[in-house]
């Protein structure tokens, strides 16, 4: 396939494909082009099969539109006996196939949040716990964190033993996990921590995966788990045709299991990992990559890069300092209502971001006392 469209760093990425590989991939450095084309180049120039590919990313819209770039780039090959999905999609296809094996119904459901409530309740109400001193949701949030790290119940508890109230969340999550199985149901953290725990007892399971997915690739690895690192480690060790794809400049998901070490510790997990740096960016001005690259190099955990873009051209960055947030709001507004004004600007062109939902609020107000229309747009 034709790869003369590929910058020289993405190329690199491309072509190198036996062996542990990772790209480091600034904003806006086409890594998914070179994902999909990656894919491509395994099949049409390397003659890989689909069947022992498996790409695994986020979120189930970005898997999907990975598979319609594949088939788009390879237009007339069948693609379907490739994996690409999500962690836990690809978890429950294995799990499906062979939970049983450890002790589980194939046919178990998946507990939502309602759920686990539900069931975390009637597990304190059996230990004789207060659910008023054990608040339900964050014994929730401490057993989804033992199981990013692949603590057992057993484990957990020796962990926390000189701690009481952490050694009694220990016998909720040993009760809860003992109802879950009477239950033929998993919650969400458990179709990764289960699939672990599989590979780890039954090794014949853990060998015809790994004779299946001859090449693997993972996105957004800077955002992986301990669960999620070592699922892909078991499953890489023998070929070690890995390759993932990440940057640790855009790890912000650490207060939810993420750990920036599996990106920032790759190089010692596999022998002669290829590392290919893609900072040339296609979205901004140099401008604002030269103000990003100096807000970011202060980091102390990082992999160097630094990103370049030959859109040289660019207005300056403006810094608004406010009082306050109601301030905030006024100035925004005002500078929309000036600029639409005086640049003939329609409302349409303007976009407002915000870190938190509650800042919304202040915002709104004001747009709202000086009649500007506007939309609000969630979802990730």
């Amino acid at each position: 396939m034709n790869l003369d469209t590929l910058n020289p760093a993405q190329r690199e990425a491309v072509e190198n494909t036996e062996g542990p590989v990772l790209i480091l991939a600034g904003a806006g450095s086409g890594k998914t082009r070179v994902l999909t084309t990656r894919i491509a180049h395994l099949m049409e120039d390397k003659g890989v099969a689909a069947i022992n590919i498996l790409a695994i990313t986020f979120t189930n819209k970005a898997a999907m539109e990975m598979r319609e770039r594949v088939e788009e780039t390879m237009e007339g090959t069948d693609t379907k006996d490739m994996w690409i999905s999500t962690f836990h999609s690809c978890c429950v296809r294995i799990l499906r196939k062979d939970i049983n094996r450890i002790g589980y119904n194939r046919s178990f459901v998946i507990y939502d949040s309602a759920d686990q409530v539900t069931l975390v309740k009637d597990c304190l109400k059996e230990l004789n716990l207060s659910d008023k001193v054990f608040e339900p949701k964050s014994i929730i949030s401490a057993i989804s964190g033992a199981k990013d790290k692949l603590y057992s119940p057993k484990q957990f508890k020796a962990i926390h033993q000189s701690d009481n109230r952490m050694s009694k969340i220990a016998d909720v999550y040993a009760l809860y996990q003992d109802r879950l199985k009477r239950n033929s149901a998993l919650d969400f953290d458990d179709l990764i921590y289960k699939t672990v725990e599989l590979f780890k007892e039954e090794p014949e399971v853990l060998d015809y995966y790994r004779s299946r997915f001859k090449y693997i690739m993972v996105d957004e690895y800077q955002d992986t788990s301990k669960a999620q690192y070592e699922l892909i480690k078991l499953l890489a060790r023998e070929h070690q045709n890995i390759c993932v794809v990440g940057d640790d400049d855009q790890s912000i998901y650490g207060w939810r299991g993420a750990d920036i070490r599996n990106i920032l510790e790759f190089e010692k997990d596999y022998d002669d990992v290829h590392v290919v740096k893609l900072e040339q960016n296609y979205r901004s001005t140099q401008i604002i990559l030269d103000a990003a690259n100096t807000v970011i190099s202060n980091n102390i955990e990082r992999k160097r890069k630094k990103l370049w873009s030959e859109k040289k051209e660019g207005e300056l960055i403006k810094i608004q300092i406010a009082d306050d947030e109601m301030d905030e709001a006024e100035f925004i507004s005002d500078m929309i209502a000036k600029i639409s004004r005086e640049q003939k600007r329609s409302y349409k062109d303007f976009a407002i971001l915000y870190r938190a939902n509650a800042q919304a609020r202040p915002i709104e107000d004001a747009l709202n006392r000086s009649q500007t229309p506007y939309n609000i747009y969630g979802g990730t």
